[in-house]
């Protein structure tokens, strides 16, 4: 609630904008009934028919100066609540990516926050600044109207008014509970659909197929049982409320003639009561009613949920400055949970500006994990990681961001022209710049086939192959200012010679190269060779690991056979 409150702050003069447009909207509301009235005492009941078209003519007037006030208020709505949007999307990404995405795949319930709640929040918010403004300014003007035009008649409305919104008030926990129930709900069913479609080759493997549908079945079944008693809920507080909005009517109707007889209200008084009643109070009552237990409620309730997704600040955002930009870590351990076996294990390693090293060692064996410890994403869990002789994790973010780049294996791609996605990290850069990083990476063919920088891309690189993606994301981060590069298996879609070639132009930047290598051939093109092999980490050059490490001897075997003639492998 407070980010959703400091986000309408943020936008504050087109909030006030839209409350001086709404005091134009609410004159006809506030002058309807009198001028009504007036037309009846003093035009047509006094037998002046044109006196009374001419008061009915000014009513009319003003009508046409509401509509344009509302008119302005839908104008203006946007200014308001797309930034909002947009801020409580990046909320949930953020809560996404930094809720341990490092360890485990983010579930769908995800996707149903960004298409549901941010979209009903987003909604809501339309509704409250439309909807409940307009009948909070119209049930207002309304009612000091009345009170001026027939005050022996205010009590009559007043008293049912409030006794219907007490009542409505002390429904609205069960209706908040019952509203909170149906969104859990539909997160739980996104939530099991998409575990679901996202291992289907695993359901199918199984045979599970019936256990899936019954497990989404169940799911399905929870959300309906919690959409109908919300149904129920507003059932009842629709009567409530119909009972408040008609009983002044029913009241009107029966106390008004004695009223008018003993000369305490005129028949244009009663008139313009009824119409008060009839055109203001009433509409208005159900309308913000219907928008306190729909729109409102339903919004407290996203809110809520969005808050509850947002990012923990588990710690403070670092505050120091590294001296340079070399790596030094000392006796890093670190494993996903405190009861498992460490992935790394006593890890001592210093990187140097115009180093190039090579992580190498079998699948799973915990070569990511490294890159995940050197950006900070992974918080050691014994040992230190210094960043130009500051721990990574205290770094000004800015500064880390700025200073490494690392490049996975899946590349992320926007809808945009190629030079919006190749000056992402380098906004400043010149075409002839970019250029040059697209040909240090060998993509300048697949530039010339797009059709130069100009030639746009589709969402997530649509229309190219793996390859050609991670051309252009090496290219983007060739031309940033990242002094530290970690290509974490982000060549595994180029063949050989295009994989050379990417590293030798990464290594010619004279910053720090760390290849997480998926193929053996990077090994032979770095000056130092990570090995990781489940124990200690070994560090050598080639031929220094092919005499001290036999997992590095066999991963050497078994990608090329010569190696068996040329360096014996080293005893078992």
């Amino acid at each position: 609630m407070r980010f959703y409150l400091s986000t309408l702050a943020g936008h504050r003069r087109g909030v006030l904008v839209l409350l001086a447009w709404s005091a134009l909207e609410g004159i006809p509301a506030f002058f309807g009934g009198k001028l009504v009235g007036t037309a009846v005492d003093r035009g047509f009941a006094a037998g002046r028919p044109v006196a009374g078209l001419l008061w009915l003519l000014a009513f009319a007037a003003l009508a046409v100066a509401g509509a344009l006030g509302q008119r302005q208020v839908f104008a203006r709505l946007g200014d308001v609540v797309e930034p909002m949007r947009d801020a409580l999307v990046t909320q949930v990404v953020r809560g996404v990516l930094t809720t341990d995405t490092h360890r485990r795949t983010p579930d769908a319930s995800a996707v149903a926050m960004i298409t549901r709640h941010v979209e009903v929040v987003r909604d809501a918010t339309a509704g409250v600044l439309v909807q409940a403004r307009a009948l909070l300014v119209t049930t207002v003007a309304a009612l000091v109207g009345l009170a001026t035009t027939a005050a022996a008649l205010t009590w009559l409305v007043v008293l049912p008014i409030v006794v219907a919104l007490v009542l409505f008030g002390l429904m609205l926990p069960s209706l908040a509970k019952r509203q909170r129930n149906a969104v859990m709900a539909d997160e739980r069913t996104a939530e099991a659909t998409g575990g679901v479609l996202t291992g289907l080759r695993d359901v199918a493997a199984c045979r599970a197929e019936r256990e899936a549908f019954e497990d989404i079945r169940a799911q399905v079944d929870q959300q309906a049982a919690a959409t109908i008693t919300v149904a129920w809920a507003n059932a009842l507080r629709a009567t409530v409320i119909a009972v408040g909005g008609f009983a002044p009517i029913v009241l009107l109707v029966a106390f008004a003639p004695p009223l008018v007889r003993s000369g305490e209200l005129t028949t244009g008084a009663v008139l313009a009561a009824v119409i008060y009643l009839t055109n203001s109070v009433n509409p208005a009552l159900h309308g913000l009613a219907r928008t306190t237990s729909t729109v409102v409620m339903r919004l407290m309730v996203a809110l809520k949920r969005l808050q509850e997704a947002a990012p923990q600040r588990t710690r403070a955002d670092g505050t120091e400055i590294p001296s340079n930009c070399e790596f030094t870590l000392k006796d890093v351990t670190f494993g996903w949970s405190p009861d498992a076996e460490p992935v790394v294990r006593d890890l001592d390693l210093r990187v140097v500006p115009g180093d190039h090293l090579a992580v190498v060692g079998p699948s799973g064996i915990g070569k990511s994990t490294v890159a995940g410890l050197l950006t900070g994403l992974m918080p050691p869990g014994h040992g230190e990681v210094l960043f130009g002789g500051v721990p990574v994790d205290r770094v000004v973010p800015a500064i880390r961001h700025h200073a490494i780049a690392l490049i996975p294996q899946e590349t992320y791609l926007f809808t945009g022209t190629v030079r919006e996605n190749l000056a992402l990290l380098a906004p400043q850069a010149t075409d002839d710049e970019l250029v040059a990083a697209v040909k240090s990476v060998g993509a300048k063919p697949l530039l010339d086939r797009l059709g130069g920088l100009d030639a746009r891309l589709g969402h997530a690189g649509e229309g190219l192959s793996a390859g050609e993606a991670q051309l252009l994301a090496l290219a983007r981060v060739h031309v940033s200012a990242a002094a530290v590069v970690i290509l974490d298996e982000a060549t595994s879609h180029l063949d050989p010679a295009a994989e050379a070639r990417v590293e030798r132009a990464f290594a010619a930047r004279q910053g720090v190269l760390v290849v997480i290598a998926h193929r053996l051939s990077s090994a032979l093109r770095a000056n130092r060779v990570l090995v990781m092999d489940g124990g200690a980490p070994l560090l050598g050059t080639h031929e220094q690991l092919l005499k001290t490490s036999p997992t590095y001897g066999r991963l050497m075997l078994a990608w090329d056979p010569t190696h068996h003639e040329e360096t014996p492998l080293p005893n078992r």
